[in-house]
C-alpha cells in the first residue's frame, strides 16, 4: 500500500523518485509509517490522503465542517469504532458510508463486515483521514458516551456505599448535582431536547432498562441501561416532580421545569405500573417553539380562510378532533393566540396547562379534589368571559355545559377524540347532547393528523408518469371544482432520501386537516341523527376538502411524501 502511495505522489509530481527512495529508508530506520514520514517532511495530509485513495481505488471522504448525526453514529458502538478505526460517516439511498483509516487492516475489515451485517443494511467503504476520524470520535461524546461515563461513576458510588455503614433516613435528602443518577437524568433530558424529541419513554424490560425518544412521531431506542439503575432513575424523576416516592402501585402525574441551553423547558411526567416495574413517560414542552401563530400551522389557503371566518364569530363552539398526538393542542393554542386581544376576557381550563400564553387566564383542573372540566365551566361563567377554552370534552356533563356556554353568547374552543371532523356530530349525540342544540352552536369542527415533512436539502424527485400520474389526476378530479381548477399537476413529486444532514429523510411534522363548517343544509341533517358516513357524503357535496385531499395538495407542492401521507391516512 505504502509503495503505491509513493508511486502516485511521484507520478503526480509531488515527489522526486530519489526522494521517494529516501523516504522509504528513513521511515524504516525510524520505525514509522510512510505517511508519518511524509507529514514530518511538510507534505499536506490531504495530498497524502488523495494519493492513498488513488492507490487503493477507494473514494476519499472529507468531513470538513459537517457533523455526523447521533442517529448514524449509534450504528457502530464507540468501543468498536475506536479499536478498529472505522466509523459511519454518511447515508444515501439507504446505503451507509463507512469511513476507515486503514483499509489494509484485515482485522478491521472483518469486524466492520460483522457489525454492519447485523444491521441488515447495505454499505460502502470510504477512506477517512486520521484527523477526520478523530473529529468523528468526538461526536461520540453524545448521550451514550456521557451516560456510559456516568454509569462508571455510579458503579464506584455503589461500591463505596456497600463498604460503608448503612444509615436509615426518615426522608430522602436532596441529591447533589454531582450524583451519578442526577447526571444521568440530566443527560437524557438535554439530549432529548437538543434532538427535538417530543417525548422520553423510560421502560423496564425483563433484563434491561430501555430509553426511547419520540422524534417526529416515531419512537427510537436511544439507550439500553442496566436494570439495576431503574429504581434510582424513577426516584430521581419523582423527586423532580414532587411525586410520592413510595407509591409504585398506581399511576402518578407531575411536571417540572429545567433550564437547558439558556432556555426554560417544561416537562410533563406520567408514571405507569407495568409487569417489570414503573414506566415513565416525559412530554417535552418547549415554550419557545410550542406556541405557534396561525400562519405557522401551514394551512392551505382554502382551509385558512374557513378557519379565520370561524374565529371571527362572536359566539359558538369550535372543536378540534383527532387521536392522541395529532397536534390538537398546538392548533388550539394557535387559535387562542389569534383571538387574544386587549378587549377580550379569555379563560381556559386545561389538563395540564402545557404552555403559558400572556393575556390568557389559564387554569389547571384537578379532578382529585372535585375541580374537573364540568365544575370549571360553571366557575368560568361567573368570570364574565368572552372566549373560553375547555381542554377536552370527555363526558356528557362537560359537553352539555360547553354547548350551554356557546348558546349564551360565548366563543368556546375545545377538543374531542374522533377519527375525523364528521364524527363530531354523532359523538356529541352519543354523549347526550340534543341534536337541536348542536345545529345552532357548532361553528366548525376541524379534524387533523400530523405527517412528517421532507427535508428540502435531500429529498429525491419522483417523475409523475404512468400509474402515479393517473392516480394523482384521479385525486385532483375528486376535489371540489373550485379547488381543483387551481391545481397544476407537477412534472415530479418528491420522496424521502437519507443523507448525512438528514439521516431519516424527514424533519419535523405538519398538519393535514379537514374542516366541517355548519351550514343550513347540515343544520337540517343534524336533526335526523345522521351517521358519520351520511355527514361526510353531504360535506363532500358542499365542497369540503378531506384530510387525505389536503395531504395530496402538500404532496404536489413537495412538502411531504406520498408514502408519509399514506402511513397516516
Amino acid at each position: 500500500m505504502a509503495k503505491g502511495i509513493l508511486d502516485v505522489l511521484v507520478t503526480n509530481g509531488v515527489l522526486q523518485l530519489k526522494d521517494a527512495s529516501d523516504i522509504k529508508r528513513e521511515a524504516k530506520r525510524k520505525n514509522l509509517s510512510f505517511e508519518d514520514e511524509l507529514i514530518s517532511r511538510g507534505i499536506d495530509e490531504l495530498v497524502i490522503m488523495k494519493a492513498k485513495s488513488e492507490a487503493l481505488g477507494i473514494p476519499l471522504f472529507i468531513l470538513g465542517s459537517r457533523k455526523v448525526p447521533f442517529d448514524l453514529l449509534k450504528l457502530v458502538p464507540e468501543e468498536s469504532a475506536r479499536h478498529y478505526q472505522f466509523v459511519p460517516v454518511g447515508i444515501e439511498n439507504g446505503t451507509v458510508s463507512i469511513g476507515i483509516v486503514d483499509p489494509d487492516n484485515i482485522e478491521s475489515k472483518e469486524a466492520m463486515k460483522f457489525i454492519i451485517s447485523r444491521l441488515n443494511r447495505p454499505f460502502k467503504l470510504v477512506l477517512l483521514s486520521p484527523h477526520d476520524f478523530g473529529s468523528v470520535l468526538e461526536e461520540y461524546k453524545g448521550v451514550s458516551g456521557e451516560v456510559n461515563k456516568v454509569l462508571g461513576e455510579l458503579e464506584s458510588a455503589l461500591a463505596d456505599e456497600a463498604s460503608a455503614v448503612p444509615e436509615i433516613q426518615a426522608q430522602a435528602a436532596p441529591e447533589v448535582e454531582d450524583a451519578p443518577i442526577t447526571k444521568m437524568v440530566a443527560v437524557m433530558l438535554r439530549h432529548a431536547t437538543e434532538g427535538k424529541a417530543s417525548d422520553i419513554h423510560i421502560e423496564p424490560t425483563r433484563d434491561s432498562l430501555r430509553v426511547r425518544f419520540r422524534v417526529d412521531g416515531v419512537l427510537h431506542t436511544s439507550l439500553i441501561l442496566p436494570l439495576k439503575v431503574h429504581d434510582s432513575i424513577i426516584s430521581r424523576v419523582k423527586i423532580l416532580t414532587n411525586m410520592q416516592l413510595d407509591e409504585k402501585r398506581k399511576p402518578q402525574d407531575g411536571r417540572f421545569s429545567a433550564r437547558i441551553d439558556e432556555k426554560e423547558v417544561d416537562f410533563r411526567v406520567s408514571t405507569f405500573p407495568t409487569y417489570f416495574g414503573e414506566k415513565v413517560a416525559i412530554r417535552i414542552l418547549d415554550s419557545e417553539s410550542g406556541v405557534k401563530d396561525l400562519k405557522d400551522l401551514d394551512l392551505e389557503e382554502y382551509n385558512s380562510g374557513q378557519l379565520k371566518q370561524a374565529l371571527d364569530k362572536p359566539y359558538g363552539l369550535i372543536l378540534i378532533t383527532g387521536p392522541t398526538g395529532s397536534g390538537k393542542s398546538t392548533s388550539l393554542y394557535a387559535m387562542l393566540k389569534e383571538v387574544n386581544e386587549e378587549g377580550s376576557n379569555i379563560v381556559s381550563l386545561e389538563d395540564p396547562v402545557e404552555y403559558a400564553i400572556e393575556g390568557i387566564n389559564q387554569s389547571q383542573v384537578r379532578p382529585e379534589i372535585g375541580y374537573d372540566f364540568a365544575q370549571g365551566i360553571r366557575h368560568i361563567l361567573r368570570q364574565d368571559p368572552d372566549i373560553m377554552m375547555v381542554g377536552e370534552i370527555r363526558d356528557r356533563e362537560t359537553a352539555k355545559l360547553a354547548i350551554h356556554a356557546a348558546l349564551t353568547g360565548h366563543l368556546v374552543f375545545s377538543t374531542l377524540h374522533t377519527n375525523n371532523a364528521a364524527g363530531v356530530i354523532p359523538r356529541l349525540i352519543d354523549m347526550g347532547v340534543d341534536p337541536y342544540l348542536i345545529a345552532p352552536t357548532l361553528v366548525m369542527a376541524m379534524g387533523q393528523r400530523l405527517v412528517r415533512n421532507l427535508c428540502e436539502e435531500s429529498r429525491e424527485a419522483v417523475p409523475v408518469e404512468g400509474q402515479l400520474k393517473e392516480r394523482l389526476l384521479e385525486e385532483i378530479a375528486a376535489m371540489p371544482e373550485s379547488v381543483a381548477k387551481n391545481i397544476q399537476l407537477p412534472d415530479h413529486i418528491y420522496k424521502a432520501k437519507s443523507t448525512v444532514e438528514c439521516p431519516k429523510g424527514t424533519r419535523g411534522r405538519s398538519a393535514v386537516v379537514e374542516m366541517m363548517t355548519m351550514n343550513p343544509e347540515l343544520s337540517q341533517l343534524v336533526l335526523t341523527r345522521p351517521t358519520e358516513k351520511i355527514i361526510m357524503d353531504e360535506m363532500r357535496k358542499r365542497g369540503m376538502i378531506s384530510m387525505h385531499q389536503d395531504g395530496i395538495m402538500k404532496v404536489l407542492k413537495g412538502k411531504i411524501g406520498l408514502e408519509e401521507l399514506l402511513e397516516v391516512i
